[in-house]
Formats: C-alpha cells, sequence, structure tokens
C-alpha cells in the first residue's frame, strides 16, 4: 500500500495542466515519506530510483529559466482529452498553444516567423533535421511540453520564434507497456507499443510505432480522397537513465524516424511542353516520391555538487536526409524539368549548463553550446534548351549535375543573473554571444532582460527585451549554380543570387495572467518584432523542399489571449491571436523571384506568406460515468495568397470529437478504446491555393475522417 501511495503522489505532482502565457511556479519539494531527503536510505531500491530521480528532475529543471517568458503548458493528461489522444501527431498538439498558425506539409507559424522553432529533449537542444512532411517526434513519449515564446532569457539562441521544451516520459514511475492499434479513414493503419520499467538504479523507457495512410500530404483539391498520397511512416524512441548515485545521473536518448510518400497528383493539367516519344501523359499518371529519415541520439549526465550548484553535460548527433525522385517523364512534360534532389547532414555538437545559487536573491546561470554539422546537396536535372524568352528549342532533355559539400560551426555561450528583489519582483538580466561559420560568417552580441511582478496572488505581470540572432537553416542552402541553367526551360526568373544573411531583430514583449475566478485565468500577452535580415522560406522548383532568403527590413507585432478553466472532471480553454507579420526589399536568392515581384517588394511593404491576421484553438473535455468526451476546433482567417502576398485565402473553422472509455475488466485485461471525428462538418477548406511569394502548389485541409483506436495494458 505505501508503495501504491508513493507511485501515485509521484504522479500527481508530474502531471501538468495548461497554464496561461506567463504563468510559472516551481513545483513544490515532494516528500513522500514524510521524512527529510537524507531519510530515503530507508525506502526500497524502487522507491529510492524515484524520489532520487524527482530531486534530480527539479535539480534539471533549475538549470533552465523562464523569467519574462510567455509560458504555455500541455501535460499527458491534456493530451490524453484531445480527440485523438495520444495519435494526435505533435504539430497538431502544438497547434493547440496560443499564436500557432497551420501551414502545408505540416509547417507550424509562431507569432508570425516562419518555423524558426527550437526543441528540446529534457532541456538538451535537439537540431533542426531538413524540413519534409514526416513528424520526427512522436507524441507518445511525450510526459509534458511547455512552449515558451516572447523576450527569451539568454540560454535560448538561434531559433527563437518558439522553445519546445519536451519531458519525455521514464521507467520511474512503473514497470508495464501498452500495445495499441487504430483504424480508419483514408485507409489509416497503425501500430504502436510502449513498454518501461526500473531496478535498482537502472530505468528505460522504449516506444514505436508503424503508421500507412493514403493522405500522407495535403491534397492538392477537395476532394474527400486524394490520388497518389501513399505514405509509410515509422518511429522509434527510447530513453534509458542510470543513478551513479543520489546526486548524478547518466541517461541515454535514441530516436529515429522513416517516411516514404507519394506526392499526391493534381489531375487534369495540360502540359507545357513536349518530349520525344511521348503523346499523352495525364497528369494524374505523375509519380514523384520523397523519402524522409532522421536519427538522433543525445548523452547527458546531469546533477548537483552540493546544495548550490546544478549541471547537465550533453553531446548530441543527428543525421537527416531528404531524397526527391521526380517522374522523369512527367516532371519534362508538365514542369520543363525533372530533378532527382538529395539532401543529407550530419550533426554533432556539446551542450553544458549550470547553475549556482549564490544567495537567496540571486541565482547565476551559465552556458555553453557547439555544434558542427557536415551536409552533402546534389541535383541531378533533366532540362530542355530554350531561347532567350523561355521558349523550348528542343524536346531531347539533356543533363545537368550539380552537388556540393559544406563544413559548418556554430558556438554559443551566455551568462546571467536571476534576481529576487523581493517577494514579488523577480529579473532576469544577462547576455550571450553567438559565433556561426557556415555558408555565410556572422556573430552577434544579444542582451537579455525579463521581469517577471506578482502585484496580487491572482495577478501577474511580465515583461521582457530580447536581441535575436537567427542564422539561416544551412541544411536549407541547396546546391543550386544558377548559370548551369542559363539557356533552359529551368532557367531562373533573375540572375541575383546574394548569400543568405543571418537575421538580427529587436524582440519587446509585455503581458499580464490574472485568475479571474478559482478555476478560471486568463492571459493577454502583447509584442513587438523589429527585424533587420528577416528569414524567410519558400518552396521552389518541383521538389517539395524549402530554400532561405532575406527582406531587408521586416516587422511583426501582435496580441494574444488566453482562458483556461479546469474544475473537477471538466477542462476547457480558449486561445485567440492577432499577428501581422511584414517585410521589405528581398536581398538574397534573388534569382527564386520575378523582376515585377522584386521591383514590387523593394519599396513595398508585404505580408509574409505565411502572414495569418486571426488565429484561434479551443476545447473542452468531460469525464462522465468512465468515459472522456472531448472537442476542440481550430480557426484560420486565411494565409497569404496572390501578387506579393497582397490577398488571402477564406477563413476556415475545423471542429473535431472524441470519446474514449477504460474497461479494466476485459478478457484480454485492462483495455481503452477511443472513437474520433476530424472535421466533423466535412469543412473543404484551402491552407494553400498555389499563389504568392514562395508558394509552390495548392493544399488543402484533412475532410471529415473517422477514426478507432483500442490500446491494451499490460
Amino acid at each position: 500500500m505505501k508503495t501504491r501511495l508513493l507511485r501515485l503522489s509521484a504522479m500527481i505532482a508530474l502531471a501538468y495542466g495548461f497554464v496561461i502565457p506567463g504563468a510559472y511556479a516551481e513545483d513544490a519539494p515532494i516528500d513522500t515519506t514524510g521524512a527529510k531527503p537524507d531519510a530515503a536510505v530507508e525506502l526500497s531500491n524502487s522507491q529510492k530510483l524515484v524520489v532520487t530521480a524527482q530531486r534530480l528532475d527539479r535539480a534539471r529543471n533549475g538549470i533552465s529559466v523562464e523569467t519574462g517568458s510567455s509560458i504555455y503548458r500541455i501535460g499527458r493528461k491534456d493530451i490524453a482529452a484531445m480527440p485523438l489522444g495520444e495519435d494526435t501527431s505533435f504539430n497538431q498538439v502544438l497547434l493547440r498553444a496560443p499564436g500557432v498558425a497551420q501551414d502545408s506539409f505540416g509547417q507550424l507559424h509562431v507569432r508570425g516567423d516562419h518555423a524558426n522553432l527550437q526543441y528540446r529533449l529534457n532541456g538538451i537542444i535537439l537540431p533542426e533535421s531538413i524540413s519534409g512532411f514526416g513528424q520526427t517526434l512522436d507524441t507518445r513519449f511525450v510526459d509534458n511540453v511547455s512552449v515558451l515564446t516572447g523576450a527569451l532569457p539568454a540560454q535560448y539562441g538561434y531559433r527563437t520564434a518558439g522553445v519546445v521544451d519536451i519531458h519525455t516520459k521514464t521507467g520511474e514511475l512503473a514497470n508495464g507497456g501498452n500495445i495499441g492499434v487504430q483504424i480508419g479513414s483514408n485507409n489509416t493503419r497503425e501500430i504502436s507499443g510502449d513498454v518501461s520499467g526500473s531496478k535498482d538504479a537502472f530505468s528505460y523507457y522504449f516506444n514505436g510505432s508503424f503508421q500507412s495512410n493514403n493522405l500522407g500530404i495535403e491534397n492538392p483539391t477537395g476532394a474527400s480522397t486524394a490520388l497518389h498520397d501513399r505514405a509509410l511512416q515509422s518511429k522509434a524512441f527510447g530513453y534509458f537513465s542510470y543513478l551513479l548515485d543520489a546526486d548524478t545521473r547518466v541517461s541515454l536518448i535514441l530516436g529515429n524516424s522513416d517516411g516514404r510518400f507519394q506526392i499526391p497528383n493534381q489531375p487534369g493539367q495540360t502540359p507545357g511542353f513536349q518530349l520525344d516519344g511521348v503523346t499523352d501523359f495525364p497528369s494524374a499518371n505523375l509519380n514523384e516520391r520523397q523519402r524522409e529519415t532522421n536519427r538522433y541520439g543525445i548523452l547527458a549526465l546531469q546533477g548537483s555538487i552540493g546544495t548550490d550548484f546544478d549541471y547537465q553535460l550533453a553531446a548530441f548527433s543527428r543525421y537527416t536526409k531528404v531524397l526527391f525522385e521526380p517522374d522523369p517523364v512527367g516532371d519534362l512534360l508538365y514542369t520543363g524539368v525533372a530533378s532527382r534532389v538529395l539532401r543529407t547532414g550530419l550533426a554533432n555538437g556539446l551542450q553544458a549548463d549550470g547553475s549556482y545559487r549564490l544567495n537567496h536573491n540571486h541565482t547565476v546561470r551559465v552556458g555553453l553550446t557547439y555544434t558542427r554539422e557536415n551536409l552533402k546537396n546534389s541535383n541531378d536535372s533533366l532540362t530542355f534548351t530554350a531561347d532567350a524568352r523561355g521558349n523550348q528549342l528542343a524536346t531531347q532533355p539533356f543533363e545537368i549535375a550539380d552537388s556540393s559539400r559544406k563544413t559548418t560551426n556554430q558556438t554559443g555561450v551566455y551568462l546571467q543573473d536571476e534576481w529576487k528583489l523581493s517577494d514579488k519582483l523577480t529579473v532576469n538580466y544577462g547576455a550571450r554571444a553567438d559565433w556561426v561559420n557556415a555558408y555565410v560568417s556572422a556573430s552577434q552580441f544579444s542582451p537579455r532582460i525579463g521581469v517577471v511582478y506578482q502585484m496580487t496572488p491572482q495577478t501577474t505581470f511580465h515583461a521582457g527585451y530580447a536581441k535575436y540572432f537567427t542564422p539561416p537553416a544551412s541544411e536549407l542552402v541547396g546546391a543550386n549554380t544558377i548559370a548551369s541553367f542559363d539557356g533552359t526551360t529551368n532557367a531562373s526568373p533573375s540572375s541575383r543570387n546574394d548569400p543568405v544573411q543571418a537575421e538580427s531583430a529587436d524582440y519587446f514583449d509585455l503581458g499580464v495572467n490574472h485568475e479571474l475566478a478559482p478555476h478560471l485565468t486568463l492571459g493577454l500577452d502583447g509584442y513587438y518584432k523589429k527585424v533587420k535580415n528577416l528569414l524567410d522560406e519558400g518552396q521552389f522548383g518541383s521538389a517539395l523542399l524549402f530554400t532561405p532568403f532575406n527582406y531587408a527590413q521586416g516587422k511583426v507585432y501582435g496580441l494574444e489571449l488566453t482562458l483556461n478553466y479546469r474544475k473537477d472532471n471538466l477542462s476547457a480553454y480558449l486561445n485567440l491571436a492577432r499577428s501581422t507579420a511584414l517585410g521589405k526589399n528581398i536581398v538574397s536568392s534573388q534569382y527564386n523571384f520575378s523582376q515585377d515581384k522584386l521591383d514590387y517588394i523593394s519599396d513595398h511593404w508585404v505580408h509574409l506568406d505565411h502572414d495569418q491576421s486571426l488565429s484561434a484553438s479551443t476545447g473542452i473535455s468531460y469525464l462522465w460515468q468512465g468515459t472522456t468526451w472531448s472537442a476542440d476546433a481550430i480557426f484560420g482567417s486565411g494565409l497569404r495568397r496572390g501578387f506579393a502576398n497582397t490577398e488571402h485565402l477564406p477563413a476556415y473553422t475545423e471542429v473535431n470529437l472524441g470519446a474514449s472509455h477504460v474497461f479494466n475488466e476485459t478478457p484480454v485485461g485492462k483495455l481503452t478504446t477511443r472513437l474520433s471525428v476530424i472535421n466533423l462538418f466535412d469543412k473543404v477548406y484551402e491552407i494553400r491555393d498555389g499563389s504568392g511569394i514562395g508558394v509552390g502548389a495548392p493544399q488543402f485541409g484533412q475532410r471529415r475522417g473517422f477514426y478507432l483506436a483500442m490500446t491494451k495494458s499490460f
């Protein structure tokens, strides 16, 4: 009985709920025995493992600081209450946070930025991968996730639109596992499983999944089913931990994802070019494919020295690969070029963070990160000769091969002090310095300051300023010798190709959260970002890969409102965001744009292609007689479209429902079932229409789908 109470109290302490932006409270120490931590010697081995691990988790959390940032937390219970539960893709989980807008290919935009998200596993940076359709991270291994936005403390650099800090599940609380299946619309078939446990000082957690469906990528038409859109995806994740002593832990994280995608077709298109020996080739018969692979590993040593110093040292590695395979005949007929594009990147790095409590008022934090990446890019193309106006001159294609290699280095250091001026007022000030040597070399010194003031027990203000330095994603800068395609049907609209530069920005953030009632909280947050060399990305050419470019100037500003309610078996949330993101004068990678667009944007402020004026998400869940009923919805006013993004797509709302029930006594033991409906009202809405700056093809949101999932626990 004592062991069960211990585990129950630990699980309650670890369970996070939704917290409105700006709200932050450190976990209180967990004393499950009524004794001081030193009395853990009286516990069993498994109990000591849990208590020691929790103490080390609190020490690890002490390394990080969130003062002045806007914070939104999503816990394991909140994920389980979503209509698809743990079968929800991770980008869809994040879409429920404030200020997040969805895009095609699974992309997310936070506060008007294109991607620019930093992912961390247990506080350790996970190097970004080459963008693609597959979701590298699986929701099933997430215990809780914090989304930090706004004016971030100095320890967060490079990708600063949002920091997604994931605390993974471990095997410290239970021995056992689950195996589940999901079937549903678009011929969806998925099997998944996990297992966890602990023995003495060792604990482990492992999960894996395999999914196939006929809607791997957004449909380019508004039809209920997509044409040539089969996808196969497999994922695996493992967390292993060993307690060297009561103050030291070594852990290993291993992850892998592999995806194979057919590129969906748009029937009824008219060929724009001619090819010898081919008289009829319907666009419905195109056979383009893309394969994505991502593997990562993290080895970390984390612990405490005395009562005042906490540290974490980590080595990480990430391999990423994207291969686009064209349809040699079809692509030549419809686009005038068939390109086989391969991009790979191997990144290795080190991260060190430390926290030292000088006294009751001051906590100093210092850290270092270093990443070295080897990049390989190749582009093997078939194309036709053409005149100066782009008119085809020959019907026999010829080959152009282009490849490159690059080694990049990225270093960052930071120092900051968290100063508690009083019980109500806390200031975190510091700075970081960054150096990047990649396709361009750049560096910056970036001061930061954040303030939190608890005016009353119900009302807390936060404010901050941050200087940001954002280098371009080196793995997206592909091999492309512009002059090689002169005189072909794949000639660039412009001959200019200035190098992509690092972005520099001044960011201001101000917010308040207030407890309207014992179970109802409200948050309001405003931000303004002034940018030099604003980074954006676009899809150019037939390969579904993104290429970065810069606007000389940029400005992004907005306002977010959040409401959260939680009482007994009922929880609900509402997030509403208003955002504007503008850029002026394209100053890099100009070859991707026609001259009329370059001329217009050179002296006009234009909306970024991912700028969505209004975004909203809402959800509610209720546990009644053993069944959890849930509903959520997302709203978007539409991404940009038209010449120089001067228009926007129509607004849309998608509503989803779910119901899950746990059967504790069945012939096979404990069984959880879930029935979900996605896009309940079968809303036909367009995410992209193929126009705008850097937009390659139209994509529609998923039509109505039904899904049944069953999970057996053991």
